[in-house]
């Protein structure tokens, strides 16, 4: 049985060297009853880390315990480094979802981004949660040179952008 989690205690930091065994265990158990998850996320996060693309890596911790993490990744616009950013995966460890830790997390990491002067960000994701935070969809901003109404952006220190996104090759990983 598991022991009681001290969410009250919550605490994001950047991620260290010595938690990558257990991000990559919160990640593959956070997507593994997804249906739309490819099973390849914490591979992903590994390779993002590998190509040193990882921008702001934040955890959250209850006690001792790693209970989520954020990646934050660099993205291009029509072929272009713009100094926009995507964010993903994020993953809660499943026994502590639904708490908070998830919005602590994109909170915490989108404050870095904004003290990076980042442009703004992206993601794929569902615009019921992620429009919380302020994120938009656009049909000007295509993935693989199509609309998506998951691909969502959120301004930061720029302009609202238009064209094609093209994330990290590390997410093409399989």
């Amino acid at each position: 049985m598991d022991t009681p989690l001290d969410i009250q205690r919550l605490r994001i930091r950047p991620e260290r060297a010595g938690d990558v065994n257990d991000i990559g265990r919160v990640t593959a158990s956070a997507f593994a009853p997804m249906p739309f998850a490819s099973g390849t996320e914490a591979r992903i996060v590994g390779a993002l880390r590998t190509a040193g693309a990882l921008a702001v890596s934040l955890v959250a911790t209850a006690g001792n315990e790693l209970v989520g993490h954020v990646a934050f990744s660099p993205v291009t616009i029509d072929d272009r480094s713009v100094g926009w950013y995507a964010l993903g995966p994020i993953s809660v460890a499943p026994r502590t979802q639904r708490r908070g830790t998830g919005s602590a997390l994109i909170a915490s990491g989108l404050e870095r981004l904004r003290e990076l002067q980042a442009g703004g960000c992206v993601l794929l994701g569902d615009p019921g949660y992620y429009g919380r935070f302020g994120f938009l969809s656009d049909p000007a901003l295509t993935y693989r040179g199509r609309p998506n109404r998951f691909l969502q952006q959120l301004v930061l220190n720029d302009a609202s952008r238009t064209g094609d996104v093209r994330f990290h090759p590390a997410f093409d990983v399989s």
